[in-house]
């Protein structure tokens, strides 16, 4: 009689029919189900009776393995007459199969994140931007092993399951194909900065200085990233920002007047209120770009309320502008420079990993818009506080002929900084807006159809659902082929041998196959 069972790690186990029974049972119960009939169990216990006296007879002097007894049920099922309980009791057998390799693999893959150094294993390494050996890194990476295992045993199609565990392709961000949400995004600053936003835990005010601009876009990168994976971008950074240098230009210029004043002559508190009700009779305020109107009706209030002279009035406007103007450049580099430093130390996603961010910018080309360029390339060049480069956010300069790129255009000079300074810090990148896949989309002094990119994948512009806008669009997660094993594979350099027709051959097969799986993927986000 059999009393003992080889299990699949080589261990020795109980022989216990009943556990036979038992899915022969639920096996015949999923047939009388769709049958419109009721299993029986007494059945069950017949033909467990005949299982066991098969493998009595075969394995009288060995002990049989799981896999043995297995087929001795499907066996004796199909000869019994119960060709539909054994294709139920098959199916069960490859789900436990399936589940019991996806424990096998997962608590590997537990074992390997919670006893390694991320020196010495992958993948604590696979976030090149989380410290697996920090506590918070070593959750999350618990979390995306159990979410991997999932999406592959639950959401994805075996094939491809099979290629990405082999390396041919590999599906990256496959701990969040079951969260239904983008990979990465293009944000639009101005619409959060239009009234304030709320990031969920509080409503931030509209900002309303260089500084505040800058704080509250790395606020809002930091509270996208936690919302969602992938990377954060902000098409049009110069645009976006260049609000917030007019209004601390038009700030500290009123603040000047009144200091010139009290230098010169008397005044008093009621001078910027002064300065404020000009702004509102006539409709225009000091800026970088001076307009003549409003140097006229200030010329008229600093003669006729405070009785200034041609030569007063000069010495104050004159005073005004270049305090106020170099004021405004160091509070827009500082606003840059704060950017940057909260972008490489602000936490995100459990506190593990600093957002991973993208700005676009090059082609404003207002002083306001040009000062905020300059600042953010003068402060990347600067570096960290140790003259680190920083990591984030990845700087794109978007270069365009008429506005960047030849010698007369109104922000060469900016394309020129951009160039010394990726020389020195590899950033900025550079984005072509006259490449035909971009000249195609772009329409002048409209940055909404300026082509931008994430730095590690993503191209936004053409739009088949919708209006031809890159701001608040993103994308699915992608995948990557194999591209170096197929040339090994098809290539014998030593020998100049190249077979060309396999190799293409094979990248055509293996392109379809990624095509398959991404569109898999689509339908299986679309259920969510």
């Amino acid at each position: 009689m059999i009393t003992k069972i080889r299990k699949r790690d080589g261990r020795e186990d109980h022989f216990i029919p009943e556990r036979i029974t038992r899915a022969i049972f639920l096996a015949a119960t999923k047939v009388a189900k769709e049958e419109g009939t009721e299993a029986d169990y007494s059945m069950a216990e017949y033909l467990t009776d005949r299982v066991v006296s098969l493998l009595n007879r075969e394995y009288r002097d060995a002990i049989p393995s799981v896999e043995q007894v297995q087929d001795a049920v499907v066996k004796v099922l199909i000869e019994t007459g119960h060709a539909k309980t054994s294709e139920k009791y098959i199916l069960y057998r490859a789900e436990r199969t399936k589940i019991r390799n996806m424990k096998t693999r997962l608590m590997k893959s537990i074992k390997e994140i919670t006893f390694s150094d991320s020196k010495e294993s992958d993948l604590k390494r696979d976030n090149a931007n989380i410290d697996g050996n920090t506590a918070m890194g070593t959750m999350l990476q618990y979390g995306s092993a159990v979410s991997k295992e999932f999406c592959m045993s639950q959401m994805m199609n075996p094939e491809h399951v099979l290629l990405h565990e082999n390396g041919d392709i590999h599906v990256h961000d496959m701990d969040f194909m079951n969260m239904g949400t983008l990979t990465c995004c293009q944000i639009d600053l101005s619409k959060l900065f239009h009234h304030g936003f709320s990031t969920g835990h509080g409503f931030l005010r509209e900002p309303q200085d260089i500084m505040s601009y800058g704080a509250l876009a790395a606020i809002a990168i930091q509270s996208n990233q936690n919302d969602q994976h992938g990377g954060q971008s902000v098409p049009a950074f110069d645009y976006y920002m260049a609000p917030g240098v007019v209004k601390t230009f038009k700030k500290t210029y009123y603040a000047n007047v009144k200091k010139a004043l009290e230098l010169m002559k008397s005044a008093d508190e009621t001078v910027v209120e002064e300065l404020k009700k000009l702004e509102e009779k006539t409709g225009v305020f000091p800026r970088i770009n001076m307009e003549s109107e409003y140097l006229d009706a200030l010329h008229q209030l600093l003669a006729e309320k405070y009785g200034c002279n041609e030569a007063e009035i000069e010495k104050i406007e004159k005073f005004a502008y270049d305090e106020t103007y170099q004021e405004t450049d160091k509070k827009t580099y500082q606003s840059m420079e704060g950017f940057i430093h909260n972008l490489n130390t602000m936490h995100s996603r459990a506190g593990a990993q600093v957002p991973f961010s993208s700005i676009n910018f090059g082609t404003d080309i207002s002083e306001e818009g040009r000062m905020v360029s300059k600042n953010l390339i003068l402060a990347q060049e600067a570096g960290l506080g140790n003259g680190e480069t920083p990591i984030f956010p990845i700087l794109i300069f978007k270069v365009k002929e008429g506005v960047n790129y030849n010698q007369e255009d109104p922000n060469y000079d900016l394309f020129k900084l951009s160039c010394r300074c990726s020389a020195k810090r590899l950033f900025p990148n550079f984005s072509f807006l006259d490449a035909p896949f971009n000249k195609q989309y772009y329409l002048p002094n409209n940055p909404d159809s300026e082509a931008t990119y994430m730095g590690c994948r993503t191209r936004v512009v053409s739009n088949v659902n919708g209006e031809s806008t890159v701001t608040g669009r993103g994308n699915c997660s992608f995948t990557s082929i194999n591209l170096p094993r197929i040339g090994i594979k098809h290539g014998v350099v030593t020998l100049g041998k190249f077979d060309e027709v396999g190799f293409f051959s094979e990248l055509d097969a293996k392109i379809d196959a990624v095509i398959a799986q991404l569109l898999y993927g689509t339908r299986c986000m679309e259920r969510l």
